[in-house]
């Protein structure tokens, strides 16, 4: 027999629960509506908070923010893998088309219910459950229904992306339960999977009726979020209205969100065009990444005449990882020393001083600048005893201890070269007539590919005035890489294929790392394209770590874990790591303002543009 779960049910099912002897229940029957869930602990906002601390409920309604984009795009799907999508759609998917459940920039692992009114999970958190709210709509006005619930998890869960159907694999059933009710039940024990079920985006499921969601397209979807699709230009622009109809504006959590009443993404072919442009008017925020640039640049007369000012905002988040990745589906790469060699060849300490005047901080791990990043020296305490049964196919150092090479002060650095010759000569290369080869006399070859575009955090130029400074001292080693410029569109095909040898690697991570760190870093990415696993690492070890981080009962347990698992990356000697920043510059139009309370993820996908307001300069 099938129960349906009506709104109000609770107290109906609390007494059935006393009749029958609340002792003799399972503990999974004891679960409650709540208004958000947490991975660990309780929510920091209690039921009827007001607005989210980072946002500014006085702020006023309307204006224009004009952004800018590097490259193209050629698809408004942006939840499959074919195509390149508009990139807001990608990084902001509540601005179009909403989740259940909204993620809080102020806290590493809790959401709260936006077109969900309420969260059940088990305490154990085998299941969880979704009731929608009554009144929420789709930009069409028509209201978001639990079959277009299904369906989106239905299709994104077999047709999507694979950030997708990777995690729908562990839902061992998903069910109606009611008539606003929606209950998944997992397969796999792994606390996020109930939060992770409540942020897929909810889509009109009439619209695709009769059209192949797996192909990329460019019809504008229809979504319940604040914003519609206005106007495509397509590869050149595209452009957000607010909807002033939207369902959810006077929500709490909504309340101080969304303030623009338009949201125009420009493209450009490279980021110093970005840049001109920015000087000239033509946009209004420009993300600097360079420390030096932004003491020495920022003069021009827009800036001098205070129409433009100049932003830091700070953050608490884990540094990623960015630099030049190696890999290892390519025989060359697939030996730790000489992985190694490379990281040796790059003098960072060199390279920062030319680029920044030595001002930036160096990545020293994947989750550095954060409590989730490995210790220096030997690891300790829980995390050697996740490790320990893996340690005789861990690289040297991830129990011992794992520290990039300090480098010098010209651009040869002698120690390092004599280490990476050793270390090649360990793996089988030795320089012959001036030639790095193997005993059968084949040279060492290697292609870096580079995106003409530039990328997210670094520009074209930036990028081979690393790259130039690499490959010259690389020639000190009998090795001459062939450099490859692609236009954004072949970039994406190529590295979505791993067809590479090295090329220019970017990862942001979050404070509440988890099954995504299996699309990042398992084994399934080695061979199934369009993952983030550019290195091809097949590690155990690393599987093991992230399956314990679902596990953990324990907020102290979790961060072990997460540790473990920065060992065995950073250890693993995959890219060739480069600098990052504890704030970041934001120079932008004076027209333009953000709440003087920032979140603990600062600059971060959902606080700009969404906590921003227009108001002109009095």
């Amino acid at each position: 027999m099938r129960f349906y779960k009506f709104a109000n049910d609770s107290a109906i099912w609390r007494a059935l629960a006393l009749c029958l002897g609340v002792a003799s229940m399972p503990l999974a029957s004891l679960a409650e509506p709540m208004h958000a869930i947490a991975m660990y602990g309780e929510p920091a906002l209690a039921p009827g908070f007001d607005h989210l601390p980072y946002a500014n409920p006085d702020a006023p309604k309307g204006g224009t923010i004009r952004l800018a984009e590097s490259g193209s795009y050629d698809s408004l799907n942006p939840w499959i893998l074919m195509g390149n999508p508009a990139w807001p759609l990608f990084t902001q998917p509540g601005l179009v088309a909403e989740p259940l459940m909204m993620r809080s920039l102020d806290e590493p692992f809790t959401l709260y219910g936006l077109l969900a009114e309420s969260v059940e999970t088990a305490p154990d958190r085998s299941w969880v459950e979704f009731t929608l709210r009554p009144e929420a709509r789709f930009s069409d006005g028509s209201p978001v229904t639990i079959e277009d619930v299904l369906w989106s998890y239905q299709t994104l869960g077999t047709k999507g992306h694979p950030r997708y159907t990777a995690v729908w694999s562990k839902v061992a059933k998903m069910e109606q339960t009611g008539p606003r009710s929606v209950r998944f039940t997992f397969n796999t024990p792994d606390r996020e999977l109930a939060m992770l079920m409540g942020m897929r985006p909810i889509l009109k499921k009439a619209q695709w009726q009769g059209r192949d969601f797996s192909q990329s397209s460019l019809m504008a979807p229809v979504g319940s979020g604040p914003y519609v699709i206005d106007r495509v230009d397509a590869g050149r622009s595209i452009t957000f209205r607010r909807n002033p109809d939207y369902w959810g504006k006077d929500l709490p959590l909504n309340r101080g969100l969304n303030n623009l009443d338009v949201i125009r993404y420009d493209y450009f072919g490279d980021s110093s065009t970005m840049f001109e442009a920015f000087k000239a008017g033509e946009t209004d925020v420009w993300r600097e990444l360079i420390a030096a640039r932004w003491d020495r640049d920022f003069t021009f007369p827009a800036v001098r005449e205070g129409r433009v000012v100049k932003s830091e905002i700070a953050n608490e988040r884990p540094s990623g990882i960015m630099g030049l990745v190696m890999n290892t589906r390519n025989p060359v790469f697939a030996d730790w020393r000489v992985r190694q060699a490379m990281i040796e060849a790059f003098n960072f300490r060199f390279i920062n001083q030319t680029l920044s005047g030595g001002t930036d901080r160096r990545i020293t791990s994947y989750f550095s600048n954060s409590d989730l990043a490995m210790e220096p020296g030997p690891a300790t305490g829980r995390e050697a005893e996740l490790l320990a049964p893996y340690a005789a196919d861990l690289p040297p150092g991830t129990l011992e201890g794992y520290s990039l090479p300090p480098g010098g002060p010209r651009a040869v650095d002698r120690a390092s070269i004599r280490a990476a010759l050793d270390l090649l000569a360990q793996a089988g290369w030795t320089v012959q007539d001036g030639v790095l080869k193997n005993a059968a006399g084949t040279p060492f070859r290697f292609e870096i590919l580079l995106n003409q575009a530039g990328s997210a955090m670094r520009s074209n130029a930036e990028m081979r005035q690393i790259v130039d400074i690499f490959v010259e001292t690389l020639r000190n080693l009998g090795i001459t890489p062939q450099v490859t410029l692609l236009d954004p569109a072949q970039y994406v095909e190529r590295t979505n294929n791993y067809q590479f040898d090295m090329t220019w690697y970017e990862r942001g991570l979050s404070l509440s790392p988890g099954n995504e760190q299996m699309l990042y870093w398992g084994h399934d990415g080695v061979t199934k394209p369009g993952t983030k696993n550019w290195m091809g690492m097949n590690s155990p070890a690393a599987e093991a770590m992230i399956a314990e981080m679902g596990h953990a009962g324990s907020a102290g347990d979790y961060r072990a874990a997460v540790r473990a698992l920065d060992r065995i990356l950073t250890a693993g000697r995959y890219v060739i790591p480069v600098s990052f920043s504890r704030v970041s510059r934001l120079a932008h139009s004076t027209k333009l303002h953000y709440p003087e309370k920032t979140p603990l993820y600062g600059d971060w996908p959902g606080f700009m543009p969404e906590t921003w307001w227009y108001e002109e300069r009095k």
